[in-house]
């Protein structure tokens, strides 16, 4: 970052300069949008961020004031940080991983600008070997024409693989007195829908097999089962599930897997460390493009013995991403492939939203979900596997994400594969459009169920008899509830991998989050107002309050902003009884 502000710098005084930046993503650290946000954020920002410097084109951007002379396009968004910008909107571009690269040629880059940790006189592209490592063997090859500037940071680890390059790569490479603290992403609460979710998706995963998963508290609920179920501990949720459950694969890990995937995720680490992810293809058991994560993943990549981490190969994205170059041999190593990524909504005819939402505002970016879709149709035993919660809340009104049509498509229908939602697993694959559409309706949150049939039928897509069968009735909140309860301390605790939160921020995340879902209506919110004056008090209230900045201490002068989140923080005593 130390080099791009600088170029940026240079073009911002000087106009007669001319700058374009092309990236697959801008990692900002967050900038609170409330008073009550600023107040849980500010305190811990460097500890739950790291000391990540300000990237200055962005801050640009969000001012409005980029010059006319620089100009910034992005192939993927840090999530939700671009929507309602303009610019931002305007010059994102569409492209799978694997296409990436080419658009990126196109434009006939003169700068490569890369950050590097060294080791001897080698240096390692580490997180971002996804395209880098192409664009360099390209330019050995005659086929491009690039000055690398790189930027060393020792706090990166160093990887290996196609990750490796010699220093004499590089044309330039600043090597600050003080570097900079990595950017670290932090790790969500995993709620009850989303361990449910990872119980079915568990099921899936064949021993022996490939597996890929996509980063955020769905990929850690994924990640947990599966230690589970190699411990196997899951006995007793089979038997007692309320919902009827898909896949026979409930036994630990005689083979082990072997994971190919665009983004190293703690979760895959986590399976790495276990013994779980241990099939070794070319004496390598994961092979991976790039990645970023919490600091404590780059400090146990960093403290790794380096035999382990030569299990751990990072690769172009043409290799991972997609079947291209020797297809003979990943055919052989992809073996049983279970590819598990997340989407925003999937209709009842199986096509998923999954970048962007409604009206075109793009949150994320396809990336290489459509790459691992692609490559599942054409591995002879792969499987796609979409996962999603049933709703979602916001302004507090409870919607389904489970939908008669989508506003925009990132998964057309006719790659549907495999969806999973809390409530169980609808294999789409081969289906005529009436049977896809019974299977995500029995998926589908029970609320919503009555609305989704009556819309299929108007459309003739469904007999005009057919209901919702008796065992897909109950899919409630409640009923994952109860299902998990009696074992959610113990085996799907909020955070499975750790967290920088310390324990009262995970306490203040729980009120927020029912702060933030009953925001927008006020009889919710009066609800909160109740709660804090008439339910018993959070054993931790005191300290949470004290934490943001309020009085420990009610007083009747206190303000409804505090009431509610004192209210919040009484409500979660009555729901952990």
């Amino acid at each position: 970052m130390t080099l791009v502000n600088a170029l940026t710098r240079a073009a911002v005084a000087d106009p007669s300069l001319k700058l374009s930046i092309f990236t697959a993503l801008t990692l900002q650290r967050p900038t609170p949008g409330s008073d009550i946000e600023r107040r849980f954020l500010e305190p811990a920002m460097d500890r739950l961020f790291g000391r990540y410097p300000d990237i200055l084109y962005a801050e640009l951007i969000k001012k409005g004031s980029l010059p006319d002379n620089i100009s910034v396009s992005e192939f993927f968004f840090q999530a939700g940080v671009w929507l309602g910008n303009d610019y931002a909107q305007r010059h994102y571009i569409s492209a799978n991983y694997t296409q990436a690269r080419d658009d990126l040629i196109a434009q006939q880059p003169n700068v490569l600008a890369q950050l590097v940790p060294q080791r001897g006189d080698a240096f390692s592209l580490s997180c971002n070997t996804d395209i880098s490592s192409d664009l360099f063997a390209m330019r050995r090859a005659g086929e491009m024409d690039f000055i690398a500037v790189g930027e060393v940071n020792n706090a990166l680890p160093f990887m290996q693989g196609a990750a490796v390059v010699r220093a004499d790569a590089f044309e330039m490479m600043l090597d600050p007195p003080k570097q900079f603290e990595l950017f670290s992403a932090v790790r969500r609460p995993v709620s009850d829908e989303q361990h449910a979710i990872g119980l079915h998706v568990s099921r899936l995963i064949v021993d022996g097999g490939t597996l890929q998963i996509g980063i955020g508290a769905i990929g850690d609920a994924v990640t947990n089962a599966l230690m589970l179920r190699d411990r196997e501990r899951l006995d007793d949720l089979w038997h007692t599930a309320p919902f009827p459950l898909a896949g026979t694969q409930t036994g630990p890990f005689a083979t082990g897997l072997y994971a190919v995937t665009e983004m190293l995720v703690a979760g895959l680490l986590a399976l790495f460390d276990a013994g779980i992810i241990r099939r070794e293809v070319d004496g390598t058991a994961i092979h991976a493009g790039f990645f970023v994560d919490a600091s404590d993943m780059y400090a146990r990549l960093r403290d790794m013995p380096q035999a382990t981490q030569a299990k751990i190969q990072m690769m172009p994205v043409s290799f991972t991403n997609a079947l291209y170059g020797d297809e003979q041999a990943k055919r052989v190593a992809r073996q049983h492939a279970r590819f598990v990524n997340s989407a925003m909504q999937i209709s009842l005819l199986g096509d998923a939203m999954s970048d962007a939402a409604e009206p075109g505002q793009v949150v994320s970016g396809v990336g290489g979900q459509f790459n691992f879709i692609d490559q599942a149709f054409a591995l002879r035993d792969g499987r796609a596997i979409l996962t999603l919660p049933a709703t979602r809340k916001s302004g507090g009104a409870v919607t389904s994400n489970i939908v008669w049509q989508l506003p925009l498509t990132t998964v057309p229908r006719h790659m549907r594969d495999i969806v999973v939602t809390e409530y169980g697993v609808a294999d789409l694959r081969g289906q005529t459009d009436e049977a896809v559409i019974c299977r995500m309706i029995a998926i589908a949150d029970s609320r919503f169920q009555p609305d989704l049939l009556a819309a299929a039928k108007k459309a003739g897509k469904i007999a005009s008899d057919a209901k919702v069968p008796l065992a897909h009735s109950n899919n409630l909140p409640k009923a994952v509830a109860r299902w998990l309860a009696p074992h959610r301390k113990e085996l799907f605790p909020d955070f499975p991998f750790g967290s920088d939160f310390n324990q009262i921020e995970r306490v203040l995340l729980s009120a927020l989050m029912q702060l933030g879902d009953a925001a927008g209506s006020k009889l919710q919110l009066a609800a909160l107002i109740w709660s804090s004056l008439m339910r018993p008090k959070h054993p931790n209230e005191d300290s949470a309050m004290a934490r943001m900045g309020y009085a420990a201490i009610p007083r009747l002068t206190e303000g409804l902003q505090a009431r509610a989140l004192r209210g919040a923080l009484r409500s979660l005593v009555t729901n952990e009884r």
